[in-house]
Parts: structure tokens; C-alpha cells; sequence
């Protein structure tokens, strides 16, 4: 991205983690609807509606997103509102503002950064959706044998209530 500004307009940007950037949304462009990306994105501008990222998603300063976002990895300095839904790793930069609720493996919050919503920190295997449910509901009622039961074993344990 330096071939296109200056070095030290790079300064305060969102780092991707090395992952080279092939998409991109610029600070004066404004994209609306459903937008699915095979790789990292990138945005300074506005993008609303509803995001699919394969790899990362890099929202710098002046990017603005007003969209459900799934990713693998979200690097948040920008502002959001909607939910981020990242398999791995989400990022919020110290000028991030994020309105919405946040479900991934790993969160990193660095000082200065705004959060309002909740945050569901699960292993990927449990946050994907499953289907009908197929778990049996435990059952909570004890019959009269299983309490008699219980309580022989505890006054063999502990003596009989009426010993002196």
C-alpha cells in the first residue's frame, strides 16, 4: 500500500497480520449490499449491508461499517455497527467504536476503544449452527426410590439420625 500514499499516512492503520490485502473498500467510497470476499478486505470508507470475509477484515480510522460481519479475523480501528461474528480473532484498536455483539474464540480490547453489546466467547465447533437440536433434555425429577436411595446411603455414611 505504499506504492499508492505516503509512509507516514500508513501510521495508525490497521495491520492485517501480514495478510496481503485484495480487496478494498478507499475512505471516499460508499458500497451498499452484500458484499463476500475470498481473502483480506480492507475499509476506509462506508460499506453497509452484510459482509463475508474468507480471511480477515481490516476496518482502519475512517472506515465505517454498518453491517453483520462473519469473518475469520476482524482488526477493528474504525467504527461498527452491527454484530462481528470472527471463527478466530477479533481486534479492537484503541479509535474503535463498535455498537453491536461480538462472538469469537479470541478478543483483544486495547485501551480506548468503545464497546456496547455483548461478547459470546466459544470454540468454533460450538458457534457454528447445528441444525435441530439433537441433545436429550436432562431430566430433574427424582422418583421416591431413588431419594429413599440417596438417603440410606447417607445415613450409612454419616449414622442414623436417632443415634445418641
Amino acid at each position: 500500500m505504499a506504492v499508492f500514499r505516503p509512509k507516514d499516512e500508513d501510521a495508525g492503520m490497521p495491520d492485517t497480520g501480514g495478510d496481503k490485502v485484495n480487496t478494498l473498500i478507499g475512505k471516499d467510497t460508499v458500497f451498499t449490499g452484500t458484499l463476500q470476499v475470498a481473502g483480506t478486505l480492507r475499509v476506509d470508507g462506508v460499506l453497509k449491508g452484510e459482509v463475508s470475509v474468507s480471511d480477515t477484515i481490516a476496518i482502519g480510522p475512517t472506515g465505517e461499517v454498518d453491517a453483520n460481519v462473519k469473518t475469520k479475523n476482524a482488526i477493528v480501528s474504525g467504527s461498527v455497527k452491527g454484530n462481528i461474528y470472527a471463527t478466530e480473532r477479533i481486534e479492537l484498536q484503541a479509535k474503535a467504536d463498535i455498537s453491536g455483539d461480538l462472538t469469537t474464540k479470541s478478543l483483544v480490547i486495547e485501551q480506548g476503544a468503545v464497546f456496547h453489546g455483548n461478547c459470546n466467547m466459544k470454540t468454533p465447533a460450538s458457534q457454528a449452527p447445528s441444525g435441530p437440536r439433537t441433545e436429550q433434555p436432562k431430566s430433574t425429577i427424582q422418583t421416591k426410590a431413588s431419594l429413599e436411595t440417596a438417603e440410606k446411603t447417607r445415613q450409612g455414611a454419616f449414622g442414623s439420625p436417632t443415634a445418641g
